[in-house]
This record gives structure tokens, sequence and C-alpha cells, in this order.
């Protein structure tokens, strides 16, 4: 198929609402023509105009399994052709769904029941707050429903999600937060350490404050907490040494749910095949998305602990059925798309291939970057890494923000064929490439991201600043 590109990009500008996109620049074409996605094999994509791309990123975090990959689409279409549609409600199921949400109780992590689906991570976050609210009324604890989460976490950005994502830029002009979320400090050592503050002791000090927190609130007021095993769009920040085992301790003093946000980590990109894992995490309810299709399809699922559902069971001659549901819950092409995907990830172990060129990843990152003048830290874990850019990293002194140094380095790197994320509160390069990736391509991603930040460091330079 030939694109009339000229055509295309008019038609969007006239009536595509972009997510997270300057919408008068667009409009009055400040910004340029949009970047017309053709076609997309293994770790790069291909625009209208025939350039390719390393797509550093994985699109979001979520084509884990690589563009192109056949055995989906066909899983896909053969759903399609057979039934491309019926709901689950009262009861109503496909083989797909039972044998996915069969699959997923019995390979997530800690003691799982039951599987509900939705469509995003954002509206699978607000399934599991509505549990939580759930949960406490049906055990008599009407007023046990405030939600924690983490100042840069990222849970989504529907109401309730976009109030538990802790950035103000997802709350400015939207009346978010609601009352009902709260949030505690983010657990990021290199920006949040106490002079000579350990790991450690950082981590013990973020429980403390959670334990003051609930305190002050009312451990009767206080029903769950949310975090993602490693913080995603907060900047890709692996936790701190102690961190998941100081806070699950304050959550089990306190009889508060955790909810385990595993949208970006399910499903392999921390090396294992969810982070809770990982980290010894031991939740009550998990969220997934991205990873499950590999977004190939729309699909995501609160996973709902033995304890939770067995709350909801033994309350349901009470209130009789369970009130939550959306029209495409289980939509039978996304069961079929998940089961092709997690039969690629199971046969090809990707959260092995993740671990291990997550390894040589890692180092080399280190490597490259790690020495240079104006990087503050590396930082990583799997096939999700950052690199965060100082103007003075002695003292640790950010660079003016009107320089857009991370914005400026991610453009160099796209200029140059790759694709990596600039992430927002700070200068920090973002890369989540596809676990698919090898070795041999993690090198190309290093090469080109080593020139971009090279190149942005000569205009610093020649801008005259001292660095």
């Amino acid at each position: 198929m030939t694109v009339n590109i000229k055509e295309i990009s008019e038609k969007d500008r006239s009536s595509v609402l972009h997510p997270f996109t300057q919408l008068k620049d667009f409009a009055t074409g400040k910004l340029g023509d949009p970047t017309i996605v053709e076609t997309g094999k293994g770790i790069r994509i291909q625009d209208a105009h025939g350039n390719q791309f390393i797509d550093g990123f994985a699109g979001l975090y979520c084509v884990n399994v690589g563009y192109g990959r056949s055995e989906v689409a066909e899983a896909i279409s053969r759903q399609a052709f057979r039934l491309a549609y019926y709901h689950s409600y009262a009861a109503h199921t496909t083989d797909e769904l039972a044998i996915l949400s069969d699959r997923l109780v019995k390979m997530a992590p800690g003691k799982m029941s039951k599987v509900f689906y939705g469509m995003s991570g954002s509206d699978a976050n607000e399934t599991q707050a509505k549990l939580v609210w759930y949960y406490n009324n049906l055990r008599g604890k009407p007023s046990k429903k405030k939600i924690i989460s983490r100042e840069r976490g990222y849970h989504g950005c529907s109401v309730v999600s976009g109030s538990m994502t802790g950035m103000s830029f997802y709350h400015d002009h939207m009346d978010l937060p609601l009352s009902q979320i709260v949030h505690t400090g983010v657990p990021h050592h290199y920006w949040g350490a106490n002079p000579g503050e350990t790991e450690r002791e950082f981590s013990t000090r973020r429980a403390e404050e959670l334990d003051q927190l609930i305190e002050r609130l009312g451990p009767d007021n206080v029903g769950g907490f949310i975090g993602e095993p490693v913080l995603g769009t907060g900047g890709i920040t692996p936790p701190p040494e102690g961190y998941w085992a100081a806070i699950q301790a304050v959550l089990k003093k306190h009889d508060v749910l955790l909810i385990a946000d595993e949208v970006i980590t399910g499903f392999g990109r921390t090396g294992s095949m969810f982070g809770s894992q990982h980290y010894g995490i031991e939740p009550d309810l998990i969220t997934v998305a991205k990873g499950l299709t590999s977004a190939y399809f729309p699909l995501s699922a609160a996973i709902v602990g033995e304890k939770v559902y067995k709350v909801l069971e033994d309350g349901a001659d009470k209130v009789g059925a369970f009130s939550h549901g959306y029209t495409y819950s289980g939509h039978p092409i996304g069961a079929a798309a998940a089961n092709a995907v997690l039969d690629i990830v199971e046969k090809e172990n990707l959260p092995a291939n993740a671990r291990e060129v997550g390894a040589f990843f890692q180092a080399q990152l280190k490597e490259k970057f790690a020495q240079l003048p104006i990087v503050g830290e590396v930082r990583g874990v799997g096939l999700m890494g950052a690199i965060e850019f100082v103007a003075d990293r002695d003292n640790r002194k950010r660079f003016d923000p009107t320089l857009k140094v991370g914005a400026r380095i991610s453009k160099a790197a796209r200029e140059r064929g790759l694709i990596a994320r600039a992430m927002p509160h700070g200068d920090i390069l973002g890369f989540a490439p596809p676990l698919v990736t090898t070795k041999a391509e993690v090198e190309e991603i290093i090469a080109i991201a080593e020139s971009a930040v090279r190149s942005v460091m000569d205009d610093l330079t020649r801008d005259g600043l001292n660095i």
C-alpha cells in the first residue's frame, strides 16, 4: 500500500487529538508533520518516507516480542474468523479466555485466584481501586479506602489511575488528584538520600515515612498501596537496596493491600517473569497490560489474590452480583493474542534473554556513559535503563530546564535512527527495547546513543557551558 503522505498528514492534523502533544504547535505546523509509521520488523520500525528507526523503547515499553510476529497475527486472524466477539458477563466465556486466565493465575507471583480484564493499564488500575474499596466494604471496614501511591510513580491517566500517578503534569488543569489518593516519597536514592546515607538506610527512612503517613491518616482509613516494582515513566529507577522488604513490613503492620503495578515489568523485562519475583514482592493484587499481548491487541488484567477474592466470594450472598465490567472485558481476540504472545515468551525464554542481554546492556551503558562529565547516574535492570544528565556531577546540580538537554539528546538520537525517550522530571534518556533484542543490536543502540550524547555535549560547550 502506497500512502499519500500529504493527504494523510492533513487528515491527521485536522482530525486527531494526539496524546501528550502541544496542540497549538501541532495544529499550526510548528511541530512539523506527524510521523506516519508504516511497518515494523523485529526491533525496527519504518515510516512513510522510508526512514528506519531502532525502536529503543518498544513502542511504550510494550512490544516485547518485537514487531511483525506472524504467530500473533495468525492467532488474531483465526479467532476473528471463528468468533470476533462475545462478552464475559453473566458467566460467559471462550476457550482462549479460560486458558489465558488459568495460565496467568498459575504463572503470577504470590497466591493468585482470579483475573479480571480490561483494555489498558489505566483501566486495570481503576479496577484495582474499586476492588480495594469493595473488599473493605464487604469485610465491614467502610472507612478503609485511601490508597497510597508514590511521587513519580506512573499508574495511568484516567481519573483514579491518573490520581495515583505521582507527576503533577498529569494533574494540572485536570482537577486531580482525587482526595482518596495520597502520595509518599519517591524511592530514588540518587536524588532523595541525605548526605552519607546508604541505600539501605534510605529505604528504611522511606518505610518509616510511609508508616508515619499511615498513622497520620489513620490505619482504619488506608486500604491500599500501589507501586511499580521499578519506577517506569518516573525515570526508569530500580528500587534501592532493601526497599521492598521494608515497605511490605509497614503494609502488613497496618493491614494495607499491596497492588503491584506490573504493566511495564510483567512478562520478562527485568530478567524475571515478573518484577515482583525479581524483588521479593508478595502482592495482593497485580496489574498487567503492555507485555500481555506485546501491544498487538489492547488488553489488560487485574489479577486478584486469594485473600481478596475469598472476601468477594463470601460477600456475594449479601450483595449479589459483582457489579463491575466493561463491554470488552475478556475480549476473545485479545485473549487469543495474549496466549500467542505468552507462547513466544515461554518458548524463546524472553525473561532469560532480558537477563543475559540486559546484563550486557547495563554494562555497556555504564562503560560508555558513567564517566562522562554531564552524566550523574546510569541505572537500570534487565532490558530497561536510563542515563540522567546533570550540569555538575560532583554537586548533583541539574541543568537549567530551559536548555532541554534530555530532549535534545533524544532528538539527536532519533536523527541518527534510534528512538530513545526523553523522560520527565529531569534530563533523562530512557531505554526499554523489545525483549528479543540481541547483543549486536545493543551495540547499535549504544553506539547511536553515544554519538547523540557527545554531539549535544559539543553543542553545550560551544554555547559556553563549562562541562
